[in-house]
């Protein structure tokens, strides 16, 4: 018999992150397949796996080298992680769904504290939604926290919750119109019990039976199925402001549109609000505080893109700076900007994978601490029917060297092939500033020394920038080279470019030289030689 957990401790709240995880996975085109409200843009499967992925990188990045938080730790930062990363509707109502329930299990966490923290949850989370509709995620809330008021053991408890959501969510298409005109439930209240159960899975170690068929679409969704005459566009982004500027910003946004809900505290909050304007919503943002993240999803746009015929072949690349994103998006490649400390997550690459709507898809990583994450993606979107292939680019120049033998028109090993050939043959090397005194493999290094690495080893220890690039280049040149491909960032000297490219013309006769303009949010240089 499978041990029953007597407290919600660290390790159990992990175990139920990633479980949830792993539902999520398995039943995101599901749900996506019944998202008919508030509109019918079949992402909220994917929202909700991807806030519940950003729950997880936050979870799994404490328990490191033997460490560990304690279980007040570990629901605060699954929480905040799912903050952080929270999309769409449904995703941002979860994000604060956790965070409701923080406060009540920081002071216990057994049954009673359990039963405590759904009911604030669903409190926090009906708070947080400007304009509440009943047959939505937040029923399937309520439901749950009324089905284990009393209290009592913490594994009982757990059940309750999970067999109160799933009757209420059976009930949602006779609250809401467009649900029972579908013949579906609702999507994200799907989501929150899929989650639920693998918070009994956590803490009894058996699974909850299987949603029944019943739950899956029983009709196609059409147009007469949808929300009509809603506003153009989903804005979403991270806010930090403080708790006065909230209520003002609530008021003006929900005068700007519809589906309006406003998650956090303490300075940060997640916004969700679909608006025709999405300037002025990303406008009142800024009035209230410094607004990041922005994303906006112009449905109309969504909807046509899914309607289409997929391309037969399309290029997925990660990239640093938003330059060299654009570049590459000119070349006709699908880009994911990887800010600084912050690499895409397999959910944001699996993402990019659906919207290049490609039957084949050559993903470049372009970092080589992205393989594993890489790898997670492309298997994800193989088990979707698109054809991926993963070359294993370690940097953006071998990403762009890929790019620039890319073949659209013949055969899809043939173009594999002539990519991989064209990165592996393009050695790489990069420039940073040392933070702090450390030993390398090219000596001992100070902080604020500039740092040549080639191939991902420190080989280079100068003071100045374009110095050390040109040791760097003559290094990397002396065993031969063609091309010289020199991607340069935002935060390069001025004459850095322009100075490289005539050391090597003048030292190297037979070498040409390219120049990009990488753009914020790069290395100050890339350098590629093929």
């Amino acid at each position: 018999m499978p041990q029953t957990a007597q407290t919600l401790d660290a390790a159990a709240v992990r175990s139920w992150c990633s479980l949830s995880l792993a539902a999520l996975g398995r039943e995101r085109e599901a749900i996506d397949a019944i998202n008919v409200y508030p509109v019918a843009d079949g992402d909220t499967g994917t929202n909700l796996y991807l806030t519940v992925e950003s729950a997880a990188r936050a979870l799994d990045a404490a328990f490191t080298d033997g460490a560990a938080p304690d279980a007040p730790e570990a629901v605060r930062l699954m929480a905040h992680g799912a903050l952080l990363g929270a999309r769409g509707n449904s995703g941002t109502i979860l994000s604060q769904l956790l965070r409701g329930m923080t406060a009540v299990l920081a002071a216990g966490r057994d049954g009673d504290h359990l039963a405590r923290a759904l009911t604030t949850a669903a409190d926090a989370a009906r708070q947080a939604v400007a304009h509440p509709v009943e047959g939505t995620i937040l029923s399937v809330a309520t439901a749950a926290a009324a089905a284990c008021s009393g209290g009592g053991e913490l594994v009982p408890v757990a059940r309750r919750a999970y067999e109160g959501a799933r009757t209420a969510l059976e009930a949602t298409p006779g609250q809401l119109a467009v649900l029972e005109r579908a013949g579906v439930v609702d999507a994200g209240g799907r989501g929150l019990v899929m989650v639920l159960g693998a918070l009994v899975e956590a803490l009894s170690g058996e699974a909850p039976a299987p949603l029944a068929a019943a739950h899956r679409p029983v009709v196609a969704v059409d147009e007469d199925c949808t929300a009509e005459g809603g506003p153009a566009f989903e804005v979403i982004y991270l806010l930090e402001a403080e708790d006065a500027a909230v209520e003002p910003l609530r008021a003006r946004l929900d005068a700007l549109g519809e589906s309006l809900v406003v998650v956090g505290g303490d300075g940060l909050w997640n916004v969700h609000v679909h608006v025709d304007d999405a300037g002025a919503a990303v406008e009142a943002g800024v009035e209230a505080g410094r607004p990041y993240r922005i994303r906006i999803t112009h449905f109309a746009a969504a909807a046509a893109a899914g309607e289409a015929e997929p391309a037969q072949r399309a290029v997925v690349a990660v990239l640093p700076g938003e330059g060299l994103a654009g570049l590459c998006a000119e070349a006709g490649a699908t880009t994911v900007l990887a800010k600084p400390g912050e690499p895409p997550a397999s959910g944001d690459l699996v993402e990019a994978i659906r919207r290049a709507h490609a039957r084949e898809v050559v993903l470049l990583p372009n970092d080589a601490d992205l393989r594993h994450t890489a790898a997670a993606a492309a298997e994800q979107a193989r088990a979707e029917g698109v054809r991926v292939a993963l070359i294993p680019t370690r940097a953006a120049v071998q990403g762009i060297a890929a790019l620039a033998v890319h073949e659209p028109d013949r055969r899809f090993d043939e173009d594999v092939v002539a990519m991989t050939a064209a990165a592996g043959a393009t050695r790489y090397a990069e420039l940073a500033v040392a933070e702090r005194q450390s030993f390398t493999s090219a000596g001992v290094c100070q902080a604020g020394d500039v740092l040549g690495l080639i191939e991902g080893d420190v080989a280079v220890i100068g003071q100045d920038v374009t110095e050390t690039a040109r040791t760097v280049l003559d290094r990397m040149l002396s065993a031969g080279g063609e091309l010289v491909t020199l991607v340069v960032g935002e935060g390069a000297p001025e004459a850095l470019a322009e100075a490289l490219e005539s050391h090597v013309r003048r030292m190297y006769l037979a070498v040409d030289t390219t120049v990009y303009p990488a753009g914020p949010g790069a290395p100050a240089l890339l350098i590629g030689v093929e």
